[in-house]
């Protein structure tokens, strides 16, 4: 079913994103990850899409065991990294073929060690010329773009950002999820200026329960993102005194009250990002359904 189909109802949700393994191995832990949290009744499971293309085919078949093995919506992922007409129907094509209805279109990060997105083809330089692509030669597809909240770390100002948000949604985007946050008030500047310069769908805020404060760094400083201070120093204090177990006790109390503070504030639902951890996010699942009265069959 189209995302956009299950945000008009109205419903407070949580959805979820995965990252595929590369290693084929590893995917019965995967899959034992996305059993588990089947429970939540995730209004949709994003699947993220490797640097170059790297996992498009894992992100494909994986989408489609989504939807037809645990019944689970999928938003899969897709970039400009490698992008060509050919690429993108191969990929888009039996996407459709199966049943999945929802993209989530990127431009996609710079390769490691590079500051700098250089693009592979004139016709496929940003977001919204994949979702003009879609739009045109997939129009049953409903299209998700990504929004940040602090700025995209390349604009050179948050009115640029929201100019080039506005395009996107101009183009066909039925949605936005957000970039990571860790201040609620930003999230909510955010809307409010989106909605200020017309860019009217649902702003979906994304939350990720902190788990490891090496990677909590990496992620900051690539996404531009900003964190409390007092939160951080909080972690790097129970980082010093327990290690990665007391990051993860108090991160995941952080994003408990995050996730609910945003319901209880109006937002239309938390996008958690899983890092393919269970317990965590079955934990703060919980915490919402109990908190605002979520759950049941969908």
């Amino acid at each position: 079913m189209r995302i956009d189909e299950l945000l008009a109802s109205g419903r407070p949700f949580l959805s979820l994103e995965f990252f595929p393994p590369k290693d084929r191995r590893l995917w019965p832990g995967f899959f034992d990850t996305v059993r588990a949290l089947t429970p939540l009744n995730p209004l949709f499971c994003s699947v993220t899409y490797g640097a170059g293309g790297s996992t498009q085919h894992n992100t494909l078949e994986i989408g489609v065991r989504l939807k037809q093995e645990y019944g689970v919506e999928p938003l899969t992922h897709l970039t400009c990294v490698g992008a060509s007409e050919a690429r993108l129907r191969a990929f888009l094509g039996p996407l459709v073929e199966n049943g999945v209805e929802n993209v989530l279109a990127l431009r996609g990060d710079p390769p490691r060690g590079e500051s700098q997105f250089r693009p592979e083809s004139d016709q496929f330089q940003h977001a919204s010329d994949l979702v003009r692509f879609i739009v045109s030669e997939y129009p049953g597809v409903c299209i998700g773009v990504a929004g940040y909240p602090e700025k995209h770390p390349e604009a050179r100002s948050m009115e640029e950002d929201l100019v080039f948000l506005k395009h996107k949604v101009e183009a066909g985007a039925s949605f936005v999820i957000t970039q990571l946050f860790f201040d609620n008030d930003i999230y909510f500047r955010f809307v409010d200026r989106a909605r200020a310069i017309g860019i009217d769908v649902p702003i979906i805020p994304g939350v990720l329960p902190v788990q490891n404060l090496p990677a909590l760094h990496r992620m900051l400083s690539f996404c531009g993102a900003s964190i409390p201070q007092d939160f951080l120093e909080d972690l790097t204090r129970a980082h010093e005194r327990y290690g990665d177990a007391g990051v993860r006790g108090l991160g995941l109390g952080y994003a408990m009250r995050q996730a609910a503070d945003l319901l209880q504030k109006g937002a239309p639902g938390v996008h958690l990002y899983t890092l393919n951890k269970a317990d965590a996010c079955l934990e703060i699942g919980r915490h919402v359904a109990q908190y605002l009265g979520l759950g049941g069959e969908r």
